[in-house]
């Protein structure tokens, strides 16, 4: 039986693969929110979604459709929101007796993954975690080959990500560690899910550069030793990249050998969707630990104890 969604955070940049996904899926959009009502693309999904701009009337609208018959409810709320308010939205959903399906981060501090679990037991409903790098074919391609090698072997990874923003960044939530966490919160914790879901547990962790626009440092996992280097300022990427205009710069590589995969992103939140749907995706024990990461590396003083483990775009600034 197809599934009724609403989702939250209608007009931001990660809603359309949200709602491509919804579509995809075989399942009924029936609710949106935004405080922004440039949400146009809501016609792509149905000309029939009910859209508010104010959480309250959006609420008010939930709680009559929970009230209807069984076929009338909201079963799964999209939460598509800025980073600080997807705890208040999580909740929202286990309330009225809709599981989440949550961007990255779940939440800003880890401590507050305790409540929302809390509520999962009482409400019976469910958190998800979209950690779409897991379903990725060259990542559980990777995963399959660690597992497979000598146990014994510790890998070296250079983590590698420029992607520039403008000045519009740094003036919205994004650019307020208070709401977004900053940089390693905002755009790391990706590459941080995905490093630990492949090599283990955080051993030990150290910042080399901590600023507003990028961020830097060197952790040790079970089975791995990672130099990482994160950057929303485009002064980052080479004199070429910037010359061919050039945006991004995304780089993992493993003993010195490249990670390919640039491709294959297009339906990634679609895989996500239809494990959630056959009873399965990441919840909130999956999400926790590098949660606990980008907590403790928001909290880290910047300091070098080893030069050999500073990531090489450091050395040369």
């Amino acid at each position: 039986m197809n599934k009724n969604f609403a989702l939250i955070g209608a007009a931001g940049y990660v809603a359309p693969k949200h709602l491509k996904a919804i579509k995809d899926t075989g399942n009924n959009l029936v609710a949106a929110l935004d405080n922004s009502d440039s949400v146009g693309i809501l016609d792509s999904f149905s000309y029939e979604v009910a859209f508010f701009t104010e959480f309250e009337r959006f609420d008010r609208h939930a709680e009559k459709l929970r009230r209807m018959d069984e076929k009338g409810k909201i079963d799964y709320v999209s939460i598509c929101s800025p980073n600080y308010l997807h705890d208040a939205h999580m909740r929202f959903a286990l309330r009225i007796g809709a599981d989440a399906i949550c961007e990255k981060p779940l939440v800003l501090n880890p401590w507050n993954l305790d409540a929302i679990k809390l509520m999962e037991e009482e409400t019976g409903k469910k958190v998800y975690n979209v950690l779409q790098l897991r379903v990725h074919p060259s990542i559980v391609e990777l995963k399959k080959k660690i597992e497979a090698d000598n146990k014994e072997k510790k890998y070296d990874i250079d983590l590698s990500y420029i992607t520039s923003r403008g000045k519009w960044y740094f003036n919205s939530w994004k650019g307020d560690t208070s709401k977004s966490g900053g940089i390693a919160t905002n755009i790391g914790i990706h590459f941080f899910d995905m490093l630990i879901w492949l090599f283990g547990s955080v051993r030990y962790q150290e910042v080399h550069v901590s600023e507003s626009k990028k961020m830097a440092g060197f952790i040790e996992l079970d089975r791995a030793n990672v130099r990482w280097f994160l950057s929303a300022d485009n002064t980052d990427l080479s004199e070429q990249a910037r010359k061919n205009s050039i945006s991004t710069f995304r780089s993992i590589t493993i003993d010195g050998d490249e990670i390919e995969f640039s491709g294959g992103f297009a339906d990634l939140h679609t895989l996500v969707y239809k494990g959630i749907l056959e009873g399965q995706g990441y919840g909130i024990e999956d999400a926790r630990p590098s949660l606990n990461l980008v907590s403790s590396i928001r909290n880290t003083a910047p300091g070098v104890k080893n030069k050999n483990m500073v990531h090489p775009f450091v050395k040369e600034k």
